[in-house]
């Protein structure tokens, strides 16, 4: 198993301080799924699949998360 390295998490923090609210992850390892919801998670009515294999979730006009998948593939290498 490939191991993402803690500094990948660190280029994600300018879009963690902009999230509406707490935001809470999730990885499913075997379907390789990254999970982001705004707020608690919970069930969207709506949803749009987008090109580049992610699921914008809504509820009404609100974005509540981002279903991403293949998400192990978009890890981006760090240099030091």
């Amino acid at each position: 198993m490939a191991l993402i390295e803690p500094l990948e998490y660190v280029k994600l923090l300018p879009l963690v301080r902009q999230a509406p609210q707490p935001l809470n992850t999730s990885y499913d390892v075997d379907g390789d799924v990254l999970y982001v919801s705004f707020g608690p998670p919970r069930p969207a009515p709506d949803s749009d699949f987008s090109d580049d294999d992610i699921i914008v979730r809504y509820n009404g006009e609100e974005i509540i998360g981002y279903t991403i998948l293949h998400a192990s593939k978009r890890a981006m290498s760090v240099t030091p």
